[in-house]
Order: C-alpha cells, then sequence, then structure tokens
C-alpha cells in the first residue's frame, strides 16, 4: 500500500509526537487521517500547549496476530471484523499523561466528528488510548470548512 502510494507517512511536528515504540514501518495512515491527525493535533496544541501522541496506526496482518495473542481487546485480523489498522484509516492517540480537562476536550471533538459520520472513536480504557477510525469523508469535510472560513460575510464554521 506504501509502493502504491495508498499510504502516506505520519511525521512528527510541533503538535504531533509519535510513540518511540511505534515501528517506522507502521508509521503510516490514508492521506485523510494524516489530515484528521494534522487538524486536531494543532486545534488540541492551540488549546494546552503539548503535543498529541500517536501509538499506533497502520498494521500487517501478522502483527494483528501477534497482538491478538496478548491483548483481549484486539480486533480479529480478518473476517468482516477486521481492524481498521489493517486499512490504514485508524490511529491510536494517547489518553495516558492527558489531564482530566484535555480528556474532556478530546471527547468533545471526537463526540462531535463521530455525530458528523466523520469518524468512529473509542475511549480504551485498557490501552488508555483513543482508537479512532477516521471516515474518507473528512477530506470533503474540512475541505467545506476551508471554504466556509474564506467566504466574505460567512461565519467560521467549527
Amino acid at each position: 500500500m506504501v509502493a502504491q502510494g495508498e499510504l502516506v507517512s505520519i511525521h512528527q511536528t510541533p503538535y504531533l509526537t509519535i510513540d518511540s515504540r511505534l515501528d517506522a514501518g507502521n508509521r503510516y495512515c490514508r492521506e485523510w487521517v494524516l489530515l484528521f491527525l494534522s487538524d486536531i493535533s494543532r486545534d488540541f496544541y492551540r488549546q494546552f500547549h503539548k503535543q498529541l501522541q500517536v501509538n499506533s496506526a497502520v498494521r500487517t496482518v501478522e502483527e494483528q496476530k501477534r497482538l491478538m495473542r496478548h491483548n483481549r481487546n484486539a480486533a480479529p485480523a480478518d473476517g468482516d471484523t477486521a481492524s481498521s489498522h489493517l486499512a490504514g484509516i485508524t490511529v491510536d492517540l494517547a489518553r495516558k499523561g492527558l489531564t482530566r480537562k484535555e480528556r474532556k476536550w478530546m471527547t468533545t471533538q471526537l463526540l462531535q466528528m463521530e455525530r458528523r459520520g466523520l469518524v468512529e472513536a473509542v475511549e480504551e480504557r485498557y490501552q488508555s488510548c483513543y482508537h479512532v477510525m477516521v471516515s474518507s469523508k473528512y477530506s470533503d469535510w474540512r475541505d467545506d470548512q476551508q471554504l466556509a472560513n474564506k467566504t466574505p460575510g460567512r461565519a467560521k464554521a467549527n
């Protein structure tokens, strides 16, 4: 998928960091997921002056099977309920280390995006992360938001 250009690399930015335990070969996602990461990490940084951390992104089938051996919450590596990490459309964002106020902000943002059909998010307690599957609709929604913010006489949309 990387060779075919279906996955793009996730890089650290002033707003986003990557867990050092995440192998370089797994620091990839779909383009719209990278846009989501860019937006939410920038907004989080503006609010709290702190980086968000990516703990997990794309996985191979073999990695998912290995994960299933020790993580009881891990989705299957195949079938109708296979992990969305395999397709590069899901990232896990660290929840550990966030304050109550930061967690509330993140939960509110993710719920608003869920209501718009842009993400499906789960706050995993055992893994202490936000498991976020990002819809391909995110790109179009983002473009619409940017257009609305540039149109004279229109209020900025959140």
